[in-house]
């Protein structure tokens, strides 16, 4: 797990949404299900990351929890879509030759905690727990928690990755896309030192509204954790909206910036969210000055 700990700019990968939209998802579709039906297509996304330097590649399971899953009547795969899934990219990076972590991906329930909501403590544990016992099952080499705004569901959901696996790292980032905090309230220090206390491996922001967004949240996320690897993996900009398909325009070059930027400012693992490509990765890791030839 050196690649999270060695303080050398690692790359993450990109939008794995965008990626399947363009290859045919529909929307209102469940992207997870095209880890079933769709293999070739979803590998093809991770080669094309790996091909571009990035080293910590997200598993296509971002709403493959219970609750997200009941909503297209697809509750009882949660254990062949996530283990699927982590097969799938264990096999591409095995098949590329380098060096590259499977990160499985989870994100945030679909639902609000109580006491403002209905999820309860134990019952979104359960649904964590059973998410991520089933990527750890296929070969996760750590567990990454993203897109969270509620501090409460965080905490919940790093609970249910230690009941299903305790040893393995966990990364945990929130999404700071309302005036500097997460839509729920929480300040960037407030998480920080949250997540330090809980003990994970890596923190930061992803997500939002772009890198000029999460590059103060990183800076101020520093000051109290200086010493924890930080995430910055941001949207590469606010889409522009064609008819009812959402179109992303920063070129590569623009995000290439941003991610020696996001560096200067602490963050160590680098990559991108929302709207990104291969090519927009490709750029910020030669920016970061990551080679991307596979190990010899």
């Amino acid at each position: 797990m050196t690649l999270l700990t060695s303080g050398e700019p690692v790359l993450a990968d990109g939008a794995m949404g965008t990626a399947l939209f363009a290859s045919g998802l529909a929307s209102g579709d469940a992207p997870e299900t095209w880890n079933l039906a769709h293999p070739d297509v979803v590998r093809g996304i991770h080669r094309r990351y790996l091909d571009a330097g990035s080293r910590i590649l997200l598993t296509n399971t971002f709403g493959a929890n219970r609750l997200r899953l009941a909503l297209h009547r697809l509750e009882d795969k949660v254990e062949h879509l996530n283990r699927t899934a982590a097969i799938l990219l264990r096999a591409e990076v095995t098949a590329s030759g380098r060096d590259a972590l499977v990160a499985g991906d989870i994100g945030p329930s679909g639902e609000i905690m109580a006491p403002l909501g209905t999820l309860e403590r134990d019952d979104a544990i359960d649904v964590f727990t059973e998410q991520a016992a089933a990527l750890v099952a296929g070969g996760a080499d750590l567990l990454w928690i993203e897109t969270m705004s509620d501090l409460a569901e965080m905490a919940a959901a790093i609970a249910g990755a230690r009941r299903a696996s305790p040893a393995t790292p966990i990364v945990a980032t929130m999404t700071f896309d309302t005036r500097g905090h997460t839509m729920m309230g929480v300040a960037p220090e407030t998480a920080a030192e949250a997540l330090v206390a809980l003990g994970v491996d890596a923190i930061g922001g992803n997500c939002g509204n772009g890198p000029d967004e999460l590059l103060p949240v990183i800076e101020r996320m520093r000051v109290v954790a200086p010493d924890l690897p930080l995430v910055a993996k941001p949207n590469i900009g606010i889409p522009v909206f064609v008819g009812a398909r959402a179109e992303y325009r920063t070129p590569p070059e623009a995000m290439a910036r941003e991610a020696t930027a996001l560096l200067a400012a602490g963050a160590t693992v680098i990559g991108a969210c929302c709207g990104s490509t291969a090519a927009h990765l490709e750029a910020m890791g030669v920016a970061l000055g990551i080679d991307r030839a596979p190990e010899s």
